[in-house]
Formats: C-alpha cells, structure tokens, sequence
C-alpha cells in the first residue's frame, strides 16, 4: 500500500536522525528527499538552516520538480540540494528517495583516480552498481542536469568525483541501506590504503556471482527495511521528537 505524505514526513524526518546518530551529517548541509504520493511531483527536503538532528516530520519542506516551495513555511531550501534532487527526481520515475553525503571516507574515494575498488567485503556486492560523475563545482546551475541524469543513469549509486556520495532508492529504507553499503565500502577502502600494505583482489568469479549471494541473503525482505527498522527503533529510544 502507497504511503501518505504524514508517514513519508515521519519515515524521512527518522532517517535525518538516523543519519546523525551515524556521523553522516555536514553542519546544515546536504540532503535527503522523498518524492510524494499522487501526481504533482512534489518531494520533501530538509530546511535550510537546520541540522539533521532539528529536522521533525513537520518542519520538511515541500517543493515541486522545479524547486518552488508549495507551502507556507519559515524555512527556505539549499539550491545545491534543490539541483541534485529535482534533476534525478524529474528523469527516474523508480526513484522515491535520494540521499546524499559529504562523509570523510566518501570524499576521499570521490577524490581518488581509481575510485572505488571492488576488493572488499561490501564493495565486492556493489560491482557494475556504481555510476560517477565529473566535479563541475558547486551544483547550482541548470546545465549540469543532462550531464547528472547522462550519467547517473538507471544506477542507484553514485560517485560524485572530488565531491561525496549519492543513493537512489525505491523507498526511503533502500535508498538509506544503498547509502549505508557505499559509506561502508568506503569506509574498509580507506583504511585497507592507510595500512600501506598490498590488497588481496577478490576474483572476478566471485564478482560475477554478486547479484545471486545478495538475492539469497535478502531471502525476498525489501531491501533495506530490516536494517532501518531496527534503527528507528533505536532512535525513537533516544529522541523520538523527529515525529512531530
């Protein structure tokens, strides 16, 4: 059954906490939106000027595909975000949820020429999942749109080169568990590299076989719900003020 815009605002205003509790937060920047029922096209984003662990399910902004705020509101929207948001929203019609972020270890393998690798235990299930795309500066001109959505493409995962990560997900827990393996992938690349020792390739018949071990683990369960339902549990233990 399609959610309600009030479920979307309390699931989306859980999932900024969620990201707070795991350090994925960069002072009042970056985003993460989810795409409304019905057919206006309009999505929620966090409020300008708030941090993630301030965002409540009614303070979320409400704007249509080309960034106009469809409420009356106190709050403003970071254009940066607006650009990202509404240039992937407005090509994937798969796409409910983007997040992304600005992590130490994702900007560090955005910032590397190799990218990132697949010799890890998490970066090995993300083969060909992976898309990239070229730093142009600050994201706030419309013409970096048909490069963004070129190169995205019907990926999930994305590399912003010398920039941080961004996730697409066909719901707000996908798109925050396809968050969760990038960072992780991440993460273990980072520091396998700072042990300055050779790095123990995983074979291409193991890399092959990726999609099929991921499809049994998940044993049919839609992707991401076990693992954010267990931590909007453990966030509504330590502030369950997001619902307001």
């Amino acid at each position: 059954m399609e959610k309600t815009e009030q479920e979307l605002r309390v699931e989306l205003a859980a999932c900024y906490r969620i990201f707070d509790y795991l350090g994925w937060t960069e002072l009042i920047y970056n985003h993460i939106t989810v795409k409304l029922p019905g057919n206006d096209h309009h999505f929620l984003i966090n409020p300008y000027g708030l941090h993630y662990s301030e965002v409540t399910a009614s303070n979320l902004v409400k704007v249509d595909i080309d960034g106009n705020i469809m409420e009356d509101t106190e709050y403003t929207v970071n254009p940066a975000g607006i650009l990202i948001h509404t240039a992937v929203h407005g090509a994937r019609e798969d796409v409910q949820c983007i997040t992304h972020t600005h992590t130490d270890a994702g900007m560090a393998v955005a910032c590397s020429t190799g990218g990132l690798r697949t010799d890890n235990f998490y970066s090995a299930l993300l083969q060909n999942r992976v898309a990239y795309h070229d730093f142009e500066g600050l994201t706030v001109l419309d013409d970096e749109k048909p490069r963004l959505i070129a190169n995205i493409g019907n990926k999930n995962l994305l590399i912003l080169r010398n920039h941080g990560l961004l996730t697409c997900g066909r719901s707000i827990p996908e798109a925050f568990y396809n968050m969760w393996a990038l960072q992780r992938s991440c993460e273990v690349q980072v520091a396998c590299d700072a042990t300055g020792k050779n790095i123990i390739p995983v074979s291409d018949e193991i890399l092959a076989k990726a999609e099929q071990l991921m499809t049994i683990q998940s044993a049919g369960t839609p992707a991401g719900q076990l693992e954010f339902s267990a931590l909007v549990r453990l966030i509504d233990k330590i502030d369950p003020s997001y619902k307001n």
